[in-house]
């Protein structure tokens, strides 16, 4: 499990900094596809003369938000910290409500769809986990 959840945490982290990247490198979503979200989130965002100019800010967010704290479980994970699966299911909490307030802005598609799923199993399977050995410390 603490593999898996490894290999799961840097995906969802390494897949984080991809899109803060490509935030940054177009700016103006016209390369990717993007234009149409970042007026989207103009509309339905507070302060998007602010915020919402191009999709730098966003991709601060992104960053800081699903990158850097995935990136922290995994190291956490890594390193077997006895708080990583509370960190991990921090993680998946996280991701959900990302997902969530996408929803909000954009309706669903099939990305944010597959994202929540991985925000469930990353929540799931650490409850189960944290659950697994709260039971095994009982019993000893």
């Amino acid at each position: 499990m603490r593999k898996f959840l490894i290999i799961f945490t840097l995906f969802i982290a390494i897949g984080a900094v991809g899109g803060a990247i490509m935030m940054w490198v177009d700016p103006s979503g016209n390369g990717w596809g993007g234009a149409p979200m970042l007026d989207l989130l103009r509309a339905k965002m507070p302060w998007p003369d602010i915020f919402f100019k191009d999709f730098v800010p966003s991709g601060f967010a992104l960053l800081a938000v699903n990158g850097l704290t995935q990136f922290l479980a995994a190291r956490m994970l890594i390193r077997k910290h006895p708080r990583a699966y509370w960190a991990v299911l921090a993680c998946g909490i996280i991701l959900m409500l990302w997902i969530v307030l996408e929803w909000w802005v954009w309706g669903f598609n099939l990305v944010s769809n597959l994202y929540f799923v991985f925000g469930l199993v990353e929540a799931g399977s650490s409850v189960y986990w944290l659950r697994r050995s709260s039971i095994e410390r009982v019993s000893e």
